[in-house]
């Protein structure tokens, strides 16, 4: 069945959504790999189910769907693990 095309704006927002999903800080130590695993994961579980909602044409929208993904990723913050600040030179938590 085809679907109508979202609006341009609508997927790059869903698409910039995806990415902050998945890009996420690394963790500094060995130890913290579980922790950020685990959270990597369920974000990133999200934010398949909002593509896929999306390519089968969601009767609420892509905007729906990328406000309802944005309201996971807020429910999995990437902390609780060591990790990497943006300057790579030390762990921050």
């Amino acid at each position: 069945m085809d679907h109508p095309m979202p609006p341009a704006d609508a997927v790059r927002d869903l698409l910039v959504a995806v990415l902050e999903a998945l890009d996420i800080p690394s963790p500094a130590t060995v130890g913290d790999t579980e922790t950020h695993d685990r959270i990597l994961n369920d974000r990133a579980m999200h934010a398949k189910i909002a593509l896929r909602s999306t390519l089968e044409g969601h009767p609420l929208g892509t905007e729906w769907t990328t406000t309802y993904l944005r309201e996971r990723l807020a429910e999995h913050p990437p902390t609780g693990y060591q990790h990497w600040n943006t300057d790579r030179t030390k762990a921050d938590r």
